[in-house]
């Protein structure tokens, strides 16, 4: 087992933390392009078990599983979502301390 194994372990985690904070914000804003990224968190979270499995797996495809998590995180980024902080500090960036709204039907989703 190399190292690139826990390197993929952390993009699993990261990955699926990504996933939650997006779910997270969903859930105290009701904002769709947060409701987009919780759905495709799923798929991505996926991938990104997938290319830990096969970096943990098969020895010799360990950079194709490690090249799976980083697509995995890359796409997820690109996810387009609104800004709901202005002038927040990193901690509440980071854990996706958003203000709640109380009206969430009023908005349009997909």
């Amino acid at each position: 087992m190399s190292y690139l194994v826990y390197v993929a372990g952390f993009g699993v985690a990261v990955t699926v933390f990504l996933w939650l904070r997006d779910l997270r914000i969903f859930y105290r804003t009701g904002l769709p392009g947060y409701r987009t990224a919780a759905y495709w968190g799923v798929p991505y979270t996926a991938l990104a078990l997938l290319g830990l499995s096969v970096t943990a797996f098969a020895e010799a495809w360990e950079y194709l599983g490690l090249g799976l998590v980083l697509l995995a995180l890359y796409l997820q980024g690109r996810v387009d979502r609104e800004n709901v902080w202005h002038g927040e500090g990193t901690a509440e960036r980071f854990f996706g301390r958003a203000e709640r709204t109380n009206d969430k039907g009023s908005r349009k989703r997909l």
